[in-house]
């Protein structure tokens, strides 16, 4: 959703977007890679960019995969933030949708 220069990603996770399979249902790191693939896709069809984003908020279902997932994600946004100013973040344990999600990501951009 854009509406001016706000870029507002709904809940994504780690789906293959041709196919809508929910990929790595065992891999929290992979599952963590694959969702912020799809929210970095989504920001950037809206004519923004990685270093756009502002904030991520990260959705876990087990407590003790946040070390895990917070390898994984520091990874990715690190290489995706070409400025150096990372997103800021919060992160939350709670039920998903889907039995076989991990995790879940939104995120939200200004250009």
């Amino acid at each position: 959703m854009r509406k001016g220069p706000i870029v507002q990603v709904s809940g994504q996770g780690p789906v293959d977007p041709e196919t809508g399979e929910y990929l790595f249902p065992d891999d929290v790191a992979a599952q963590t890679l694959r969702t912020l693939e799809n929210v970095r896709a989504i920001v950037e069809a809206s004519g923004a960019t990685f270093d756009d984003v502002v904030m991520l908020r990260v959705y876990l279902t087990k407590r003790s995969d946040f070390p895990i997932m917070n390898d994984a994600y520091g990874e990715f946004v690190r290489k995706h933030t070409t400025s150096g100013v990372l997103p800021a973040r919060t992160t939350v344990f709670t039920g998903l949708p889907r039995e076989e999600m991990l995790v879940e990501i939104d995120a939200l951009a200004v250009i």
